[in-house]
């Protein structure tokens, strides 16, 4: 016999984009969301279990789609080399502590992922896709934030060559500038990551092509709060830690100008129409798996994204690109996985940084405070 449990939430953000809501109940079936309905309206089952919310804000799991779980944010480059399997399962459950239950992994790791994945607990309750196995991850320009300049990786051919060949996996392309990013639009790539500097038309061509973009507005972000000692910085956003170093004449200058251009690039990419996702880059120095989250949805909302829209280019979008089935927006038919906030819908993305629990599958997930 199916199982029904009711969850009374005050404040409610279902990852679609629309509008908070107010006082509202889920009835949830087995696993399965199977009713949602104003709080007045909550149906008497004197069977049923009823979890009381009221205090919280219900909203989606949080979908990370640029993350390398094998590498660590430390600024110590000794901390930086080789994966291990401690620092990996550590990188897990820091994603799932922040309620990141889905990320796209470009570690270059997968085996050594597969193994850690399933010894924790917790982290079965991550949905992780990884580059090479379940979807390409093309480096054709440098990330943005690389301590040196490298040339192209790949030339238009061999850019065009790989994508005509990737079968049914969908490409992501890192490229940034006019003509890296035009390239990969013409060779048929799915999504762009970065993208700085790609300009208007390139965007134009995305919302035509409904090409997903991942920007990475923290990467510019990080590069302008280390820029005082030379990029040797780590940000817990809090607290940050500065490692010696001399400053990089004119770096304060470029990386203020690359975070502008790049939000302004967003900002216009919210009134073209292009498919958004949030991708933070952690693993990267000084960007921390799991808690960085908050801080590029910060950067989004500070483009002109509204709460709700970030929220659904922080779950939605990413767990449809990646055909995360059980994660994205909270509809009927969806499955029970969300996230609880204490406070008001106003305390958020901050709130995101301490959450009060984690639901899945309608159930509290074991670890969480719930």
């Amino acid at each position: 016999m199916a199982e029904t449990r009711f969850i009374v939430a005050g404040s409610f953000i279902d990852g679609s984009g629309a509008e908070v809501r107010r006082h509202v109940f889920l009835q949830v079936t087995d696993t399965i969301i199977t009713a949602i309905g104003p709080a007045a309206d909550l149906p008497h089952n004197g069977t049923a279990t009823v979890d009381d919310l009221s205090h919280c804000t219900i909203l989606p799991p949080l979908v990370d789609c640029s993350v390398a779980l094998t590498q660590s944010a430390a600024v110590d480059s000794r901390m930086r080399t080789g994966p291990d399997q401690a620092g990996l399962a550590r990188h897990i459950r820091d994603c799932h502590a922040h309620g990141v239950l889905g990320v796209a992994d470009s570690g270059g790791q997968p085996e050594l992922l597969k193994h850690c994945h399933e010894e924790l607990t917790v982290g079965s309750m991550v949905d992780i896709r990884a580059a090479g196995d379940d979807f390409l991850k093309i480096a054709y320009s440098a990330n943005i934030d690389a301590e040196t300049a490298s040339p192209p990786r790949l030339n238009h051919e061999e850019l065009d060559r790989i994508l005509r060949r990737r079968g049914e996996k969908k490409a992501v392309v890192v490229a940034n500038g006019v003509q890296p990013v035009a390239a990969a639009l013409a060779a048929g790539c799915d999504a762009i990551e970065q993208g700085y500097g790609m300009g208007e038309d390139n965007l134009r061509m995305m919302a035509k092509k409904n090409v997903l973009w991942i920007p990475n507005p923290l990467r510019a972000k990080n590069g302008l709060d280390g820029a005082s000692s030379g990029g040797s910085v780590c940000c817990r956003f809090s607290t940050r830690y500065v490692a010696p170093g001399k400053p990089l004449p004119g770096a304060e200058a470029f990386w203020k100008k690359m975070l502008a251009d790049h939000l302004a690039q967003l900002r216009l990419a919210r009134k073209l129409g292009v498919t958004t996702a949030v991708g933070t880059g952690a693993g990267s120095v000084g960007i921390l798996h799991g808690e960085s989250m908050v801080e590029e949805m910060k950067l989004f909302i500070k483009a002109g994204y509204s709460l709700t829209e970030t929220i659904r280019c922080a779950s939605e979008n990413g767990a449809r690109f990646f055909g995360m089935a059980k994660l994205g927006a909270l509809m009927i038919g969806r499955q029970a996985t969300f996230l609880l906030t204490r406070g008001t819908v106003q305390q958020l993305p901050r709130k995101l940084a301490y959450l009060e629990g984690i639901y899945v599958d309608g159930r509290p997930s074991p670890g969480s405070r719930n």
